[in-house]
């Protein structure tokens, strides 16, 4: 697979939902950006809060933008706040850097997008992420493990 379809981004999102109902998770949105950062698919179960939309999409597109997990981003968060806040000043407020937003890659480790899930806790939106891209045959990349 060289590029993420609509078919295979609405796919994660349906298994991603799935995930989060077994786990009983708090209602759940996902968002899913191609390598450009592009949305392909956007789905917010019921009862989701209002700004879940924007926390999915900003995981996912700061794990664009930066190449890592969003785990990753928030030990830089920690580590390096300065930097983080240049780079969302950069980005224009786009990145979220809490774990949730996790790179989509293929077998041969190319980047096809990411998925970025906001609902429950951040270490339950990383899991849902995780379990939808393998599920669907692909390489969850959340930078280390939850």
């Amino acid at each position: 697979m060289s590029a993420l379809t609509l078919k295979v981004a609405v796919s994660l999102t349906n298994r991603a939902i799935v995930a989060g109902r077994k786990i009983a998770a708090a209602p759940l949105t996902i968002a899913v950006l191609d390598a450009g950062g592009h949305l392909l698919s956007l789905q917010r179960e019921d009862g989701a809060s209002l700004l879940r939309p924007q926390i999915a999409i900003g995981k996912a597109w700061g794990a664009i933008a930066l190449g890592k997990g969003s785990r990753l981003l928030a030990l830089d968060a920690q580590q390096r706040p300065a930097f983080i806040a240049a780079l969302n000043s950069l980005g224009q407020g786009s990145v979220v850097p809490a774990p949730g937003g996790v790179l989509i890659r293929d077998q041969d480790g190319v980047v096809l997008g990411a998925i970025g899930i906001s609902g429950d806790t951040s270490d339950i939106d990383e899991q849902c992420a995780i379990s939808a891209i393998e599920e669907q045959g692909l390489r969850a990349d959340a930078g280390v493990s939850a």
